[in-house]
């Protein structure tokens, strides 16, 4: 049970990024795939894999912290932890011992734009599995004694994210790049915030985002379809059907600025960002493609040139993380507080030059990176669980895997140089947190972004 950072917001995870940026709903479904719509809106999809023993299954909401209102920060991520608090039917520690007592387990994550909730157990326990799944997001028990215990959970929590600078400074990244904005808000919500929250206001965003229409049942690995479709009308009836559309949510509208978090660590942890593209976008895959050449691997630039060449730091890497409407672009590193006006000088230069003279052999390499990333998830059942499920919730299908290779192939050099050059004349963003002395002024990092002349 987690903010989960991994899936939407991974660095230039392949896997991810080859999934993710296909073009929409137009094509084929992967026939290799079942997808069955009930009447109530609710999608089930399944691939069974002949050599698996176990069962991979969850349901995905298409709402994650974004789809909060204002006065509900870091309840999305507080209802997934109550979900397991306790039903109508099981007590919080019944839930885990009848899924334990068979082997399973059960996890969930919160995202910005989804959150899932997942079971995996032997193929003869999948009717226990979607009956407990079922049970903890149909009927949650919502007691005040069991919310007031969580909260203190996640304040926790919270703090530990506070006491890890690794990570505080990728959720001050995106508020600073999108700064008053849902996109922008941590996923955990605030000590405040979280204290606030009663189970009316739980229900509330419940009863808004977790209908039929907003939902998926996935499940891979030792799975008949058949069987899942007809537990999903036993288990899930209950569900509300939902509104014809799903509420609007605020458009992302990246801003760039700075989020500056003085401590007295022995490194600065840095994150330097620039406007990225959306999933739908045709120019994700390039920028994809763009990020790996610059930062996604041993052979990458700015390992290179930072690590191997001038001893900077231990590790960099660029990343682009889509989001349904827009994006972000980012350098991530640490370093030591006298090196960082290098290494951001650096940094920027190895960016400028990749947008100009990238080699067809890089591009190969990027390419080839994100095809056996993409192939390499899709032979595990939690893989292949997770792909599909994003899939249908944002497009309304399942994609072929050729499909997927195909519009990579279909990348040229100069769409990935054009990626790396619509980078450059933005506003930029730079979060860090450690000793800040050495660390160049806002206007400084804003000349240092311009385009080459």
């Amino acid at each position: 049970m987690s903010a989960d950072k991994g899936s939407e917001m991974s660095a230039t995870g392949p896997a991810e990024t080859a999934e993710v940026a296909a073009a929409g709903a137009r094509g084929k479904h992967d026939p290799e795939v079942a997808l069955t719509t009930l009447p109530s809106g609710l999608r089930i999809v399944s691939q069974r894999m002949e050599h698996a023993a176990t069962v991979s299954l969850g349901i995905w909401i298409g709402s994650g912290s974004r789809d909060e209102l204002p006065h509900e920060h870091g309840l999305a991520h507080l209802l997934e932890h109550m979900a397991f608090k306790g039903t109508a039917r099981r007590s919080a520690r019944q839930i885990a011992e009848e899924i334990e007592s068979v082997g399973g387990d059960l996890n969930a994550a919160t995202s910005v734009e989804y959150t899932c909730y997942t079971a995996r157990v032997l193929a003869e326990d999948l009717s226990l599995a979607v009956d407990i799944l079922a049970d903890i997001l149909t009927a949650p028990a919502l007691t005040e004694e069991e919310l007031k215990r969580e909260k203190g959970v996640i304040l926790q929590e919270i703090g530990a994210v506070q006491d890890t600078p690794d990570d505080l400074v990728y959720d001050r990244f995106l508020q600073a790049a999108f700064p008053d904005q849902p996109l922008g808000r941590p996923i955990l919500g605030t000590p405040k915030t979280v204290k606030s929250f009663t189970p009316d206001a739980i229900r509330a965003y419940l009863s808004r985002n977790y209908h039929a229409g907003n939902m998926v049942l996935a499940a891979s690995g030792a799975v008949d379809h058949a069987e899942l479709v007809k537990l999903a009308e036993a288990h899930l009836a209950a569900l509300p059907p939902g509104p014809a559309a799903p509420p609007p949510r605020e458009d992302g509208r990246y801003l760039g600025g700075e989020a500056r978090v003085g401590s007295d660590e022995e490194q600065v942890h840095l994150v330097l960002g620039f406007p990225g593209r959306p999933f739908k976008d045709g120019v994700h895959y390039p920028m994809q493609i763009f990020a790996s050449v610059l930062g996604g691997g041993l052979s990458s630039r700015l390992f290179q040139e930072v690590r191997e060449q001038r001893g900077l730091a231990y590790a960099i890497d660029a990343f682009h993380w889509p989001f349904s409407d827009c994006g972000v672009f980012g350098i991530g590193a640490g370093t030591a507080p006298e090196d960082v006006g290098e290494l951001i000088e650096v940094a920027l230069a190895c960016l400028r030059q990749a947008a100009e003279d990238t080699t067809e052999v890089e591009v190969a390499r990027a390419r080839a990176q994100m095809k056996v990333g993409l192939l390499a998830s899709l032979e595990s059942p939690g893989g292949k669980l997770e792909q599909m499920a994003r899939q249908v919730l944002l497009f309304g299908r399942a994609i072929p895997r050729e499909e997927l290779a195909a519009r990579l192939d279909a990348v040229t050099l100069e769409d990935v140089r054009a990626a790396g050059r619509s980078l450059l004349g933005h506003q930029p963003t730079v979060a860090a947190v450690g000793p800040l002395q050495g660390l160049p002024t806002a206007k400084r990092l804003q000349h240092a972004a311009r385009p080459a002349d």
